[in-house]
């Protein structure tokens, strides 16, 4: 499956503590359930695992900032994978297939230094 990944960074970005931060985002209509709410500045990896019947895809934009970084459609049953380097402070999750977004596919991810 060919998978769109658009990375690039996220603000100013900057390397805070220690390793890899991995969080997994579960899409399922009409909701995403991350692994974990709270991560440490620093590089990231985020999940995105397609468990609905509907292809998805992933937004993530730190509060403030104008840059959106996200991922491709994934379809159901699959999974895709963005890695990025995080900066302190509230990032906005969503899916932005048509109304994903409106119907409660949205979540808040905090980065913390």
């Amino acid at each position: 499956m060919k998978l769109l990944a658009l990375v690039a960074a996220v603000g100013a970005l900057s390397l805070g503590g220690g390793g890899t931060a991995r969080v997994q985002v579960v899409a399922k209509e009409y909701s995403l359930a991350l692994s974990r709410v709270h991560v440490r500045a620093g590089g990231a990896t985020i999940e995105l695992a397609n468990f609905g019947q509907d292809p998805h895809d992933l937004r993530l934009q730190r509060l403030g900032a104008r840059h959106i970084a996200g991922l491709g459609l994934v379809a159901p049953g699959e999974r895709a994978e963005l890695s990025l380097k995080l900066v302190p402070g509230r990032y906005s999750v969503w899916c932005s297939v048509a109304n994903h977004r409106a119907l409660g596919m949205r979540a808040t991810l905090v980065v913390t230094r």
